[in-house]
């Protein structure tokens, strides 16, 4: 007898154990929400290589400094703020001669911008320029919009879920937050720019009769979300 008063004692404690976890786990719906944003860059960052051998030694590297900068103050780069030395360096020959090497990285604002600076260094006989990446002033800020588009996506998800039951979608009560690594979209003034696929000349009017423009920067965030049902 005491042995049967036991275990129900036992069922009874589990019963109330159970009921208790309902009680504080109740029923609720699990969404998925995502959102995508494409912004056009406002940032593109080339890398410009100056060589001696280009030349044969002939002209110095602070002389075709000298000539880029030129180049550059002529089509309204502020040098001093949008150009920065990125690494010199020197390489030696079997005749003991150092033929030097330096690399900027210029940031620039527009397709139609790199397209002139394109063209104006390839006058120089500086044709090591290419597209190191694109970015936006106010990326962060895109990032942090597209983040809470997410969540309210899943929250209209959940809505949408729960009236086709005839039930309502209450309260969040857990967020799983994901981010997406940011994802860059080529057009075809961005092929021919990181490819050099033809001249300066050709690129130039391309961009300016097509209205060319560099690859959008796609941010994309995924959450999940658990909202009770009511």
């Amino acid at each position: 007898m005491k042995k049967m008063m036991f275990l129900l004692a036992a069922m009874v404690v589990a019963l109330s154990a159970s009921a208790q976890q309902v009680e504080a786990f109740p029923s609720y719906i699990e969404v998925t929400g995502v959102a995508e944003k494409e912004v056009a860059p406002n940032e593109i960052f080339l890398s410009i290589t100056i060589n001696e051998r280009d030349s044969k030694g002939k002209i110095s590297i602070d002389e075709q400094q000298r000539e880029m900068l030129a180049a550059l103050k002529k089509l309204g780069v502020k040098a001093d703020e949008q150009l920065k030395m990125v690494d010199l360096t020197s390489s030696y020959f079997k005749r003991g001669n150092a033929l030097a090497k330096a690399q900027y990285e210029l940031k620039l604002g527009s397709a139609a911008e790199v397209a002139k600076v394109w063209r104006a260094l390839d006058g120089l006989g500086i044709s090591q320029v290419t597209v190191q990446k694109v970015s936006h002033s106010d990326l962060e800020k895109f990032k942090a919009e597209t983040r809470s588009e997410a969540i309210r996506a899943a929250r209209d998800n959940a809505r949408a879920l729960a009236e086709a039951i005839d039930q309502k979608a209450g309260k969040c009560f857990w967020i799983a937050d994901y981010s997406s690594p940011v994802r860059t979209v080529y057009t075809v003034a961005n092929m021919k720019a990181r490819g050099i696929t033809e001249d300066a000349i050709a690129f130039e009017e391309s961009v300016e009769e097509e209205g060319l423009e560099f690859q959008t920067i796609n941010l994309q965030h995924r959450v999940q979300a658990k909202f009770v049902l009511e």
